[in-house]
């Protein structure tokens, strides 16, 4: 494995000529060549390649078959010892029957042959009038191209430390494919050799099923299928050609013409979650109890591709579908989430009273717009939620009167409690110079919030909301039993990329009075507001001047928590992500901040408030993210200063 943990696969339909293998060997040799100089270190091509799929009854002549053999002798002399690992299709005989075979081949010489287990013979499909079945037997060989070859369904390849398995078109159709026993017994990449002829309806089939195989495995998944030149007597052929992981398609083709699509297969995800997912080592435990070892062939070692020349988009906001649509189906998942949760606290602890913060910022304008959702579901009176602004020394007259407004325009209980008198106050108690404007200074003024929420939580018989989102969690940019504490966090799933979506989700559903003051509080600079403004009563006091940038944080902390990553590999990653966007020592420097602030910040997670999990990475201590609060970020760091 190569390439920070990713190896290149190629799916491969060439032309091909009915029964003219000399024509075929050289539209194989061809397609290798392609898919080499794209850099592949593994090339799949269709089913029955060497010969055509669509031969019929001279798969029983002697010409063809003794072809096929000659013509592997041929494409093995035509291919470079450095080439790829090729999985080509042909006919082979073994002890008086013909078998449907994937012949691999490494660079130049055959390493494997594995015959097709499930032979369709149904509609148009006929295959048992050709083919047997592949031996239920293990440990088998076969003697071909001058070779005595492995041969079975008992084999795994190795291929620059990356474990392949192999299956043939109809495998995959079939209630337990090969696959499934391959991908337990270690295989980390399926090659399917394929010849699925065209039917209405049947490439978005093949499409959702080469997917769901690749969810379900755990793995990554190249599917060939043959193309154009397979015979028309009855069928049309069009080359649909797939590189899969974990239930993503990273490329594909369908085309009348021939074909090559190429794609980074990140096997180092793949290892991650097959860990981190038990439910996989416990099957295979199970399922393999008792069952024959599989051959594992080792191949050549390749050459390292070059850092930095993935054949993959990496997403800079893995969070944020960049779909409209689909993020709007995102948007409207997750405010149900949010708000379901949220209903269902309401009624356990028989609330109908909530109080929640309002700065004039995005997320307490996002558990502002959840609290009325949820109140709206359970049947309550939005004059319930109490809505409570606390000005302060750095609170500007925007954000202010987007505060004011927009509790208005949802028709909720507004109330307003300036701090500045209270702080001032407890500076004189505790002897600090208000001048001096430090951690004490703002963090003074957040628990004095706090305590007025929680003091008319109690006075309406309720209990406060939470505002904070999930990259402030992760970064530990809250004030200890401050802002960080409340009865119930709607915004503890939420990214900080999310929340402006979503925000703008609802103030496109909503309209009016309401969408004019949140697509301002959108475009308000994201700030605690702590700091006293300029003279001109604009925001000093920017998050993302302090931190880092959100978009960047994000990233990391889907990298990390998601998948698992090191920051020399996320950092890579990020490279790559945002090369138009940051420069590499501005990504490094953040990296460094972010490695830093999340293990340091572990205690504040640790005693968490409850809240919605929304997606695969939340912080929840109760539930995906149960580390120590004092555990030791001296080996991500060591990666940082290599970086």
């Amino acid at each position: 494995m190569n390439n920070d943990g990713y190896i290149r696969v190629a799916a491969c339909t060439p032309r091909v000529e009915v029964a003219d293998v000399t024509a075929n060997i050289g539209h194989i040799a061809a397609a290798v060549k392609r898919a080499a100089a794209a850099g592949a270190r593994v090339a799949v091509l269709p089913e029955m390649s060497l010969t055509a799929y669509t031969c019929g009854d001279l798969f029983h002549t002697r010409p063809l078959l003794d072809g096929a053999a000659d013509g592997l002798k041929a494409l093995l002399a035509s291919l470079s010892p450095d080439g790829p690992l090729v999985f080509a299709g042909m006919p082979v005989e073994r002890l008086g029957a013909v078998y449907n075979c994937a012949v691999a081949i490494d660079g130049n010489r055959p390493v494997g042959v594995v015959p097709k287990t499930y032979l369709p013979d149904y509609n148009e499909f006929y295959e048992k009038r050709w083919f047997a079945p592949a031996p239920q037997a293990t440990g088998l060989t076969v003697d071909l191209a001058g070779y005595t070859l492995p041969f079975g369904t008992d084999i795994i390849y190795i291929k620059d430390g990356v474990a392949i398995g192999v299956e043939i078109c109809e495998d995959l159709w079939a209630p337990v494919p090969p696959s499934c026993r391959l991908a337990l017994a270690g295989a980390q990449l399926i090659v399917n050799l394929s010849a699925s002829d065209d039917v209405v309806g049947k490439r978005d089939y093949l499409t959702a099923l080469v997917a769901q195989q690749s969810a379900r495995l755990l793995c990554g998944y190249a599917y060939a299928s043959a193309g154009y030149g397979e015979s028309t007597t009855d069928l049309t052929f069009t080359a649909k050609d797939y590189v899969a992981e974990n239930g993503r398609i990273l490329a594909s083709a369908c085309s009348d013409s021939p074909e090559t699509v190429v794609a980074d297969v990140d096997i180092a995800a793949i290892d991650r979650d097959r860990i981190h997912l038990r439910t996989f080592a416990d099957c295979a435990a199970r399922e393999l109890a008792g069952a024959a070892a599989v051959r594992r062939i080792v191949c050549r070692a390749s050459a390292t591709l070059a850092v930095g020349s993935l054949l993959r988009s990496i997403d800079p906001h893995p969070f944020v579908p960049s779909d409209p649509a689909r993020r709007a189906e995102r948007c409207e998942e997750i405010l149900g989430i949010q708000a379901g949760g949220l209903r269902k606290r309401l009624e356990a602890t028989r609330c109908r009273s909530l109080v929640v913060g309002i700065s004039g910022g995005l997320d307490s304008t996002l558990a502002l717009l959840v609290a009325v959702r949820a109140f709206d579901r359970a049947g309550l009176d939005r004059s319930g939620i109490t809505g409570v602004t606390m000005p302060g020394f750095g609170t500007t007259d925007r954000t202010l009167t987007n505060a004011l407004a927009l509790m208005d325009a949802l028709g909720v209980t507004s109330r307003t409690v300036s701090i500045a008198p209270a702080v001032t106050q407890h500076f004189s108690d505790i002897g600090h110079d208000p001048a001096v404007h430090d951690v004490t200074y703002e963090n003074s003024q957040a628990r004095e919030r706090t305590q007025i929420l929680m003091d008319i939580a109690n006075q309406t018989g309720g209990m406060v909301l939470g505002t904070g989102d999930l990259s402030e969690l992760a970064l530990g940019w809250a004030t200890y039993n401050g802002d960080h504490m409340s009865m119930y966090g709607v915004n503890s799933g939420v990214p900080k990329t999310l929340v402006r979506h979503l925000v703008a989700y609802c103030a496109d559903a909503m309209g009016g009075r309401a969408a004019e003051f949140l697509l301002d509080i959108i475009d308000t600079p994201i700030s605690p507001e702590l700091i006293p403004a300029d003279a001109d009563g604009n925001i000093t006091q920017k998050t993302e001047d302090l931190v880092g940038p959100y978009e960047l944080h994000d990233f990391f902390l889907y990298q990390m928590l998601r998948h698992g990553f090191g920051p020399r590999r996320i950092y890579r990653m990020a490279l790559t992500a945002f090369s138009d966007a940051y420069p590499a020592e501005v990504i490094g420097h953040w990296l460094r901040t972010f490695v830093r602030r999340f293990f340091a910040q572990q205690f504040k997670r640790s005693c968490l408030p409850d809240g919605p999990k929304v997606g695969s990475v939340t912080l929840s201590p109760r539930g995906d993210w149960r580390m120590p609060s004092d555990a030791s970020a001296a080996l991500w760091m060591a990666e940082c200063e290599k970086i």
